[in-house]
């Protein structure tokens, strides 16, 4: 168990998902290419508002094509750098990116892997987070679980798998938005005052 969650005074944060959410996913969806990446619109305000409203925004990402031996390490960080480039252009940051390159046929019950906490109790450590006041936005019903777990709350996005998500979110009492800059304005629309504050 850690200390994240006893840690009422932490920063609130927007934890994204990237493939199909931050960025488009080209078939067969495996990014290895960092020619091929591209925010899907309006995602770079998003993260700029969310951060001028107090949130921090952590990227959390599954990438089991490592493992799997479709993606290499340096093509998922020429990707990752890519991104952060592209956001920039935009006037954007990520506060935070956190991957979990395993795949559980090859590496078994990884404990980073979402819906595992574990790479969100690091996020949290690293930049005193409080989850209880934390978002979850994604484009599978998987990215929103561990909003569940941490008494935060969690957005679908219809960008990505998001649309083959969309019946089960509201029975997991879970919010859809049309994409991150949707959900964004549904975050924003719940925070009366500076998040942060």
């Amino acid at each position: 168990m850690t200390s994240a969650p006893l840690q009422p005074s932490g920063r609130p944060a927007v934890f994204i998902d990237r493939d199909g959410t931050l960025v488009f996913d080209p078939p067969p969806g495996y990014l290895r290419d960092s020619a091929q990446v591209t925010l899907i619109p309006g995602s770079a305000a998003a993260i700029s508002r969310l951060q001028a409203a107090g949130y921090a925004v952590v990227v959390v990402t599954n990438q089991a094509g490592i493992s799997r031996g479709h993606i290499s390490g340096d093509q998922y960080r020429q990707v990752a750098a890519r991104v952060e480039e592209l956001l920039a252009l935009e006037g954007a940051r990520l506060d935070g990116t956190y991957v979990c390159p395993h795949a559980p046929e090859i590496d078994g019950d990884c404990p980073c892997r979402k819906p595992r906490l574990l790479l969100y109790e690091q996020a949290a450590r690293e930049h005193r987070l409080d989850f209880a006041r934390s978002w979850w936005v994604g484009d599978r019903i998987t990215d929103l679980f561990p909003a569940q777990s941490l008494a935060g709350r969690g957005i679908l996005v219809l960008t990505g798998e998001g649309s083959a998500h969309r019946g089960r979110v509201a029975d997991a009492g879970f919010a859809s938005a049309a994409d991150l800059a949707a959900a964004a304005e549904r975050i924003l629309s719940q925070t009366p005052t500076r998040a942060g504050a």
